[in-house]
């Protein structure tokens, strides 16, 4: 017969008779197979397969101490891998182990005394559907691969995308576009005191870049007033919460989810006393609450166009003052905690 195809598979015999250990191995080494191990001690067989992750596992049904099957059940329960490349050796010419064989695993079996032809067949038609399985699941491995990183690059691109839209955004009021990286970074240590994990922190404070995107729609004359807003005037600079709401509504983006829903919600205040709808207590949503105290930090230690800005310690006084007011007490009390990171952002970043 012609040299054998994947003569440089890995083949592992595992049988208690030397004298049928010898034949396979002739065999096999006659036909150019070059990567033969074998073992007469089905102790060993685990270990073995873990170590040389064999292309063929030619593995005797029937060994003292533990039989085939056993075998077949430990590698079932330790590899990883759903496909066993396992052919088994029986001496019985009987259906109902051969199928209880495939049952437990096997590919495909033996039967002794030998033919040459035979087993050299059934092995090559073996290794070709091993080889065909293990060149389609790299490949499938390729593929996720390259999914989840074009994915990733997808995730990082929104991110930068809603915060460079949060910057230019507050560029329209404050002429800086600082005020949104405060906010997230504010928002971000205050999710995690409240013990979100790692991702609903980065979503949370990445969709709080969008809490004013509604100002796009207040008239400069408003927006920028130097003074103290006429009542008619506050009523207009208050649409800002749902024309945000309204601009970021119908997404299947999680960010922009979120970002709808701290649009709206992010001036409620605990009492009942906010706007747009007057919500109360736990009625608001969590990430408005979290919004709400961080946006009020700001506001009051950054300087604005009809104020100047307070000292850190001032503005700390007035959120525990308004602990209960204005402000979710838990929210409060967890604010408090991450106040050094607080301050440190705000040191960092608060330049005018």
């Amino acid at each position: 017969m012609a040299k054998e195809p994947y003569a440089d598979a890995k083949i592992l015999i595992a049988d208690d008779d030397p004298t049928s250990i010898r034949l396979l191995e002739k065999v096999l080494s006659d036909a150019g197979y070059q990567n033969i191990k074998t073992t007469q001690d089905p102790d060993q067989v685990e270990g073995l397969y873990q170590d040389i992750k064999p292309d063929l596992l030619i593995l005797d049904l029937h060994m003292p101490h533990m039989e085939g099957f056993k075998i077949m059940e430990r590698l079932r329960e330790t590899e990883k891998e759903d496909y066993l490349p396992i052919l088994v050796i029986t001496q019985e010419r009987n259906r109902v182990i051969q199928f209880s064989s495939l049952e437990a695993g096997a590919k495909d079996f033996l039967v002794k005394p030998y033919d040459s032809i035979e087993v050299l067949l059934r092995i090559r038609n073996f290794l070709e559907v091993r080889m065909l399985h293990n060149q389609v699941r790299e490949q499938n491995r390729s593929l996720e691969l390259k999914v989840r990183e074009r994915t990733e690059q997808l995730y990082q691109s929104q991110i930068d995308t809603i915060h460079r839209l949060g910057r230019a955004i507050e560029y329209r009021d404050s002429e800086t576009g600082i005020h949104t990286a405060r906010m997230s970074l504010y928002i971000y240590h205050l999710t995690t005191a409240l013990g979100f994990g790692p991702e609903e922190c980065e979503i949370i404070s990445t969709a709080s870049s969008l809490h004013d995107i509604g100002k796009i729609a207040i008239p400069d004359s408003i927006l920028k007033k130097p003074g103290k807003l006429t009542s008619d005037e506050m009523e207009i600079m208050k649409t800002h919460t749902t024309i945000g709401a309204k601009m970021l509504s119908g997404s299947t983006s999680k960010f922009l989810r979120m970002g709808e829903e701290i649009a709206l919600t992010h001036h409620e205040k605990w009492d009942g006393t906010g706007y747009p709808n007057g919500l109360k207590g736990g009625d608001i949503p969590l990430v408005g609450r979290i919004c709400g105290i961080c946006d009020v930090f700001d506001a009051l230690t950054c300087k604005r166009p009809y104020k100047e800005a307070w000292p850190g310690d001032d503005a700390f006084k007035e959120i525990r003052k308004d602990s209960g007011v204005h402000f979710d007490p838990h929210i409060v009390e967890c604010f408090f905690k991450v106040m050094p990171q607080i301050r440190g952002v705000h040191e960092k970043y608060c330049e005018i």
